[in-house]
């Protein structure tokens, strides 16, 4: 009998198998153009040396090990994991990738496609804090109950519990998962410093907070002077709690919180300057000459 699903299919090898027991799931050959990627995945898939590993593996012994996919329509699919194999799969040449068809639940692709992606080493704040956030919110889907409690503090009490859970799963507290899941309010900018470490990590979830026209300004402003200190942004936090900031009265307030630097002293060996003088030039000489000579240096930099 012909599936009703495109492709050949490819049998698994499997300890079902082995001890004589059929597997109910087999991995199809089905076609690339047919597979669409996880709707808001948040995990990176980037052209590097590992990537490059896995396409010249792929060339020679094709993808060994399955996709996971879940039907969306006739003979089309969506991905839930095997971002980076199907990828390298289509740069490989392939037309078709061998791929285990799974229907799922909206909630049930969310959990499986994160839980499949978030052990891997390596990971972004930015891939962990928006896959945190899906799969929180699919957690209380599936668990959500309103016999217990209701009202807004029953609604906090299962956040908190499904976060509780979230953290045992994947090995975090609670309070570091709340951390991450703020920074998905940080504007793209601010969160891809926040990935270059051009931005702590504690200063990235105290700047989640301000509103994202002002997270505009503080983005500016670090790409402007290279950095951000903690005491800048909760002084910034503190004055907003009273007033009204505009652009310039936060710069205002930003430069106000960096120490004044401290005047440099640059000391010349006397056995240095003697190359440079005549042995009869006093101090007070050698002094006005090396201040003529960096005026003039000064003034051909600025012509």
């Amino acid at each position: 009998m012909k599936s009703s699903r495109s492709g050949e299919k490819v049998k698994l090898t499997s300890i079902d198998e082995l001890l004589g027991v059929m597997n109910e799931e087999s991995a199809m050959e089905i076609e690339l153009k047919s597979i669409t990627p996880f709707r808001s995945h948040p995990f990176k898939v980037l052209n590097d040396e590992k990537m490059e590993d896995l396409i010249n593996s792929i060339k020679e012994n094709g993808v060994i090990t399955p996709v996971l996919i879940r039907p969306t329509e006739k003979n089309h699919y969506e991905m839930i994991s095997g971002h980076r194999r199907m990828y390298a799969a289509r740069k490989a040449g392939l037309a078709t990738i061998p791929a285990i068809v799974r229907e799922m639940s909206d909630d049930e692709a969310v959990i499986a496609m994160v839980d499949a992606n978030i052990q891997r080493e390596e990971l972004l704040p930015s891939e962990k804090a928006f896959a945190y956030k899906m799969k929180l919110e699919a957690m209380k889907h599936q668990g959500g109950r309103t016999d217990i409690t209701s009202g807004q503090n029953g609604q906090k009490l299962e956040r908190t519990v499904s976060r509780d859970v979230l953290a045992e799963q994947v090995g975090e507290s609670s309070k570091q998962i709340q951390r991450y899941i703020r920074l998905t309010e940080l504007i793209p900018e601010l969160l891809d410093m926040v990935d270059n470490k051009k931005i702590q990590f504690t200063v990235a979830v105290d700047i989640s907070y301000i509103d994202k026209e002002m997270q505009k300004w503080i983005y500016e402003y670090i790409r402007d002077n290279g950095f951000i200190k903690p005491n800048q942004i909760a002084v910034l936090r503190k004055r907003m709690e009273d007033e009204n900031i505009g652009h310039s009265y936060m710069i205002s307030i930003l430069n106000n919180c960096i120490a004044p630097k401290k005047n440099r002293k640059v000391t010349l060996p006397e056995k240095k300057l003697k190359n440079y003088f005549p042995p009869e030039y006093s101090q007070e000489q050698m002094e006005e000459v090396i201040v003529a000579l960096l005026e003039q240096w000064k003034k051909e930099r600025e012509a």
